[in-house]
């Protein structure tokens, strides 16, 4: 079968379309033939080298998958041959065909589409956990997002009016970013190089945010103790830059201003609590099948189109998220 390799860290000359053994599933697994597989930073991080991204070398990546079981492993109940799935697997979803772990691999409702389902294991479904969990949102709420024209920024666009948010608020990498953010839903864009607290506030009309949410390690988060309202969540979800992070702020600020800082890993979810990722793939799918949800993204043709695309998501030039077409 056709599957995406990562020979060494590197850039897209070190990526390239092999032919390598069809898996099979273990005790709780299934296979999967992969339709659509999302595209995800994470990959980019594995990819340049970053510690705990890549087991090993060479690396197979893709962590976000949608299509139809082939094989169900031994121990597995409620997923049957033929199922329409979404799942997350543990690397390897950049390929026809991949293994995930039963507990984590959710039925497709027949109203979403498996284009749209691939977005949703570690993209969606990402935003939702942010959100409802890390965040700890309430209906009202503002909250500023951190590359905002990312594939995750996007998700967050659609689901904050959508959960009753207030004032929503996103920075990008670059000027030309701008107009990408307000376009996916958000209300203000500032470019990075133009954000301060003065800014973040007047978009705020004047009052600090409540929820931040913010991928760039702890570069920005100065800046997001700065803008937090009374009682706000400040949740660090990533380390974009790969830099090293800084110590957090002294007890004293946080306790002053009732503010929360905490951090989310998807993969440490993944590996630690699946199920709550699980209750997110499905809850995010309900709103897609039930029309309440509409989730736009950019499809590659082939897996030969995913290596210069990485390039674009490690140098911020990517918008929204990439989805690639792998089978049927």
């Amino acid at each position: 079968m056709r599957a995406l390799l990562m020979t060494e860290p590197g850039d897209a000359r070190q990526s390239q379309v092999a032919d390598v053994d069809v898996p099979r599933p273990g005790a709780g697994e299934v296979a999967i033939d992969v339709a659509y597989s999302g595209l995800n930073f994470m990959d980019v991080m594995a990819r340049r080298g970053d510690p705990g991204y890549a087991k090993s070398w060479p690396y197979r990546p893709g962590l976000e998958i949608a299509g139809t079981v082939r094989e169900v492993g031994a121990n597995v109940v409620g997923l049957a041959v033929g199922d329409r799935v979404a799942a997350v697997p543990d690397g390897g979803g950049l390929a026809e065909v991949a293994i995930a772990r039963a507990g984590l691999t959710v039925p497709v409702p027949a109203e979403v589409s498996l284009r749209t389902a691939a977005a949703v294991p570690l993209g969606l479904a990402t935003a939702m956990l942010l959100l409802s969990e890390a965040g700890r949102f309430a209906p009202g709420d503002s909250v500023l997002v951190h590359s905002a024209s990312g594939g995750i920024g996007s998700a967050l666009a659609q689901l904050v009016p959508l959960l009753g948010g207030g004032r929503l608020i996103g920075t990008v990498g670059r000027p030309e970013k701008v107009e990408v953010a307000l376009k996916s839903g958000y209300d203000v864009a500032i470019a990075r190089d133009e954000m301060d607290a003065d800014a973040i506030r007047a978009a705020n009309e004047g009052r600090g945010v409540d929820v931040i949410l913010d991928p760039l390690g702890t570069s920005a988060l100065a800046l997001d103790l700065d803008v937090a309202a009374t009682g706000a969540r400040i949740v660090l979800f990533g380390n974009a830059s790969g830099g090293a992070l800084d110590a957090l702020p002294p007890a004293g600020r946080l306790i002053g201003g009732n503010i929360t800082v905490t951090g989310f890993s998807h993969r440490g979810l993944v590996a630690g609590a699946p199920q709550r990722v699980a209750r997110a793939i499905r809850g995010t799918l309900d709103l897609l099948a039930g029309g309440r949800l509409d989730f736009p993204v950019t499809e590659l043709a082939d897996l030969t189109e995913v290596p210069p695309a990485h390039d674009l998501l490690a140098e911020g030039r990517g918008a929204g998220k990439y989805v690639v077409r792998v089978t049927g």
